[in-house]
């Protein structure tokens, strides 16, 4: 068999590969947790995490009756942005709506609205929203703005606007949270197949008492390491490719890149991965002490990432913190090549960074397993 041409600490790390993935094999539980949890994953957070808005429920309260008030509301709903829920002529009825979650947004027109638009002399109208999501609330406000000053433009009356406001976005046209999101889901999935995988396998070879039986074999502590820690990191790259032909098949999230670039970033953001998975290996005893600390683990790296609130939001310390957060500037890298095709000459920082964070991580965790198996 061509094994045997090897030298013998490749041959017995082989071997190591080979028994992984036989107990991988057998395991149709886990075979499904590898293989169909990361796409069920990418299609909820594809749907759930959306900072869009559609259809957002709006009360109307209309004083002026005139088709100038009418044509605004119509402008509203014909955005998709807003549904309108309910009408009255009584401003505590749009109080109400709102005080009871009938409604998100209220939308409430002055008397004298139209003859104020046709003299210039400055119509106004109010909108007022449900604060409760903020987020919500801050977007239906932009989208309403928009919404009453393109309206105002029309209605003019003739007039030269001094000012000719003409909007762009690079990079993702039509501001679809999805087409950001999206991408940065495969960071978190295979950050957490990593951690997951890679301690639990240790710890149930602990658990189970094969981890010393394991040892007293010829294999070498460097050799063990890396039989436990490739499958996983072959496992990882297979998740890429199904997560990422999820996101551009099923989601047509932009991909305007290099894949060889993204294949690049995904290894050396594996090998923290699994740094932390075998680090976590070495505090656990039993495997459900592993899968809880994974999770521990996991949230906060998630939260200091960019994932769901950007980096410049947080306090000045917690900016520092995610430096030293490998999701962070792989997720800056995924979202670089998917939506602004860039490569690693604008990425570089990145790049090191994740090869300086991962061989730190995996080092430092090699040399802990090496005194816990001793």
């Amino acid at each position: 068999m061509w094994p045997v041409m090897w030298p013998d600490s490749l041959q017995r790390i082989w071997e190591v590969l080979r028994k992984e993935f036989l107990q991988i094999a057998r395991d149709p539980r886990l075979m499904a947790v590898i293989f169909i949890a990361p796409v069920i994953q990418l299609l909820v957070f594809g749907y759930a995490v959306s900072t869009d808005i559609r259809d957002t429920t709006t009360f109307v309260v209309d004083h002026d009756q005139t088709q100038a008030s009418r044509d605004l509301v119509e402008a509203f709903t014909a955005s998709g942005y807003f549904q309108v829920v309910g009408r009255s002529a009584r401003p505590a009825d749009l109080v109400s709506a709102l005080q009871y979650g009938d409604a998100i947004v209220g939308l409430s027109v002055p008397v004298g609205f139209a003859a104020a638009l046709r003299d210039g002399t400055g119509a106004k109208v109010q909108v007022l929203l449900d604060g409760t999501n903020s987020n919500t609330a801050t977007v239906a406000l932009g989208y309403a703005e928009r919404i009453v000053q393109s309206f105002g433009a029309r209605y003019a009356g003739g007039l030269v606007l001094a000012l000719d406001l003409r909007e762009r976005a690079w990079f993702n046209p039509d501001l679809k949270s999805r087409d950001y999101n999206v991408p940065a889901v495969v960071g978190a999935i295979i950050l957490l197949v990593c951690l997951l995988l890679t301690s639990l396998a240790v710890v149930r070879e602990r658990e189970i008492g094969t981890l010393e039986q394991l040892m007293v074999t010829p294999l070498s502590a460097f050799e063990l390491i890396a039989g436990k820690t490739i499958p996983f990191a072959l496992i990882g790259l297979v998740d890429l490719l199904v997560v990422t032909a999820v996101a551009l098949l099923w989601f047509e999230v932009p991909f305007a890149g290099n894949f060889l670039t993204l294949l690049l970033a995904s290894v050396l953001y594996l090998l923290s991965g699994l740094g932390l998975g075998l680090l976590i290996s070495t505090i656990s005893k039993t495997q459900q002490e592993a899968f809880m600390t994974s999770f521990l683990v996991f949230m906060p790296i998630i939260l200091l990432s960019g994932f769901m609130f950007p980096v410049s939001s947080m306090p000045e310390i917690f900016q520092w913190l995610t430096l030293v957060n490998p999701t962070r500037h792989y997720l800056e890298i995924v979202r670089g090549i998917f939506l602004k095709g860039v490569g690693i000459g604008v990425l570089w920082v990145q790049f090191l960074a994740l090869a300086a964070l991962g061989s730190v991580l995996l080092g430092f965790a090699g040399s802990r397993f090496r005194k816990t198996v001793a």
